[in-house]
């Protein structure tokens, strides 16, 4: 088994994982309840993530080469930007996230503001982003590979939460559907948005470009210690987001009245 093959069967663990779980999501649910479904999901995302970024961190160098489009300065300079802009738009995104009608623990389907005029799905389109800049940049292909995974998973990801989330919470969501996109700024071009100046998160976007910098100047040991820093950073970022949604659902349910239940619908 080559170091590309065995990248994408851990992709395919990855994303089976995810399948299965979602599948089992009902039986799941009703036994454990929504907190302790939540807690398996991560724990088994978490690992299985940690499997396949310990595996590319080792064989990263290894292979047959990939397309190294970075070797041609014009394209370096595009796709480099691309990555960029990829880390700024999936900041806010990640910041945003217990606000959106997509995060977990039924969160209420507001009107779409802010990064949400721009794409329903920021942290996703912004890290698919990223990774098409990156499978193209790959000096390997095992790289290649790894980035490809990350953007399939991105692309099929937001196609299935937006399935999912209509066949739950029907009408309302419909309607977040059909005056959002999932790509960037489709939904402004198409006139079903008008995005202002205060609908910029500019303290989340100079967040984003800071953190773009960051990476950009340690790009080279990000992978080091067999992935150690990314894979902290992608646990504890989905801990952190999971927990915040959690405590709003906490927060808003407190404020209903008794025995009352959220709207699925626009507040």
């Amino acid at each position: 088994m080559t170091q590309a093959t065995a990248v994408a069967f851990l992709w395919l663990l990855f994303g089976g994982s995810h399948v299965g779980l979602a599948m089992a999501r009902p039986q799941l649910v009703s036994r454990v309840g929504e907190i302790g479904f939540t807690a398996i999901f991560y724990v088994v995302a978490s690992a299985s993530f940690a499997v396949l970024v310990t595996y590319y961190a080792a064989h990263r160098f290894e292979g047959a080469p990939g397309f190294a489009l970075g070797d041609v300065r014009a394209l370096r300079v595009m796709l480099m930007g691309a990555a960029v802009l990829g880390l700024v738009l999936a900041t806010p995104g990640l910041i945003a996230y217990p606000r959106l009608p997509s995060a977990l623990f039924e969160q209420p389907i507001r009107s779409a503001s802010g990064i949400v005029k721009i794409t329903r799905h920021p942290f996703f389109a912004g890290v698919g982003l990223f990774a098409f800049a990156h499978a193209l940049l790959a000096t390997h292909f095992v790289g290649t590979v790894f980035f490809a995974g990350l953007l399939l998973l991105v692309v099929v990801g937001a196609r299935h939460q937006d399935r999912k989330l209509l066949a739950r919470r029907g009408a309302p969501y419909a309607v977040h559907l059909a005056e959002t996109s999932a790509v960037p700024f489709a939904a402004i071009l198409a006139g079903r948005q008008r995005l202002t100046p205060g609908d910029l998160p500019i303290g989340a976007l100079a967040v984003g470009l800071a953190f773009a910098l960051a990476l950009r100047h340690w790009h080279d040991a990000l992978f080091a210690d067999r992935g150690a820093w990314i894979i902290a950073v992608f646990t504890v970022g989905g801990l952190i987001a999971g927990f915040n949604a959690w405590r709003r659902s906490r927060r808003l349910a407190a404020r209903l009245p008794l025995g009352a239940t959220p709207a699925a619908g626009h507040l």
